[in-house]
């Protein structure tokens, strides 16, 4: 009985024992995070305050396809790459219903897709024609005249070419928007761009007649141009705020038109 109570005693403790080995099971506990992602250190705290941490992989650039008649997307130029993005028949198109000023259907044909090409290359083309054939017309008034005054080409041309044409195919539609806005009309700045853009078509058309030096006949050309890039512009602006009562508006527009023509004929083809 004594050596067998002896042997229960615990011998861990005494110098030179070699305790028992347990054997533990590994019970380590595996934490898996479902739908975890890595997360960027610092946050991003550049402009978008409700945003903290940014996702790995997710687009870092804030200002990145943003709608152009946002604040912040005005001023960014990926903003307006699409509206670049049309093809050569649907730019025909257009070029053909501008020519047409009775139609009043502009608006409806570039609602799917308005589109800033016309408004740049049709103002760059236009620029160039008047500068080219007004100092054509003056060298043919001069050859006709008994005037022995000598002729030179009038760099002057270009310039006031690109002020007058680019300042005011971008100016007035961004006038006639804001004013619509204030109005509370519903606006759209890239469709006015696109249709006040296309009204200068006939123009450079017109610009190839006026170089005949007859001061009579180029007065009748000019009016009529005027007055039918006039009417394209009224009559489409006057279906697109249709049922608001701003008749003003759309008279201003008519007689900015006829101002336009008159001022391409008293200053280039003189």
């Amino acid at each position: 009985m004594e050596e067998s109570s002896y042997t229960g005693l615990p011998t861990s403790h005494l110098l030179g024992s070699v305790p028992a080995v347990i054997t533990e099971e590994n019970n380590t506990t595996k934490h898996v995070a479902n739908n975890a992602s890595m997360q960027i250190f610092p946050p991003n705290n550049g402009g978008d305050r409700g945003r903290g941490y940014q996702t790995l992989g997710s687009p870092t650039e804030a200002f990145e396809q943003q709608p152009a008649n946002n604040w912040r997307g005005v001023f960014s130029i990926s903003s307006y790459t699409q509206y670049f993005n049309v093809d050569t028949d649907v730019v025909l198109t257009r070029l053909i219903s501008s020519l047409n000023p009775v139609a009043a259907d502009f608006f409806s044909k570039i609602d799917a897709n308005p589109d800033l090409y016309g408004l740049v290359w049709i103002s760059t083309t236009l620029v160039f024609v008047l500068a080219s054939l007004g100092n054509l017309a003056t060298y043919l008034i001069l050859k006709n005249s008994e005037n022995s005054t000598s002729w030179s080409f009038d760099v002057s041309y270009v310039n006031v070419a690109a002020c007058s044409i680019y300042g005011y195919a971008i100016v007035v539609p961004l006038a006639y928007y804001f004013f619509l806005q204030y109005m509370g009309s519903n606006a759209s700045l890239i469709r006015f761009w696109c249709m006040w853009g296309y009204s200068l078509t006939i123009f450079i058309f017109s610009s190839f007649l006026l170089i005949i030096p007859v001061e009579f006949l180029r007065w009748i050309i000019i009016l009529l141009t005027g007055v039918a890039s006039a009417s394209f512009v009224a009559l489409n602006l006057r279906s697109y705020i249709e049922g608001n009562e701003l008749s003003a508006a759309i008279i201003a527009a008519f007689i900015l038109q006829i101002g336009l023509a008159i001022f391409i004929k008293a200053w280039f083809f003189a």
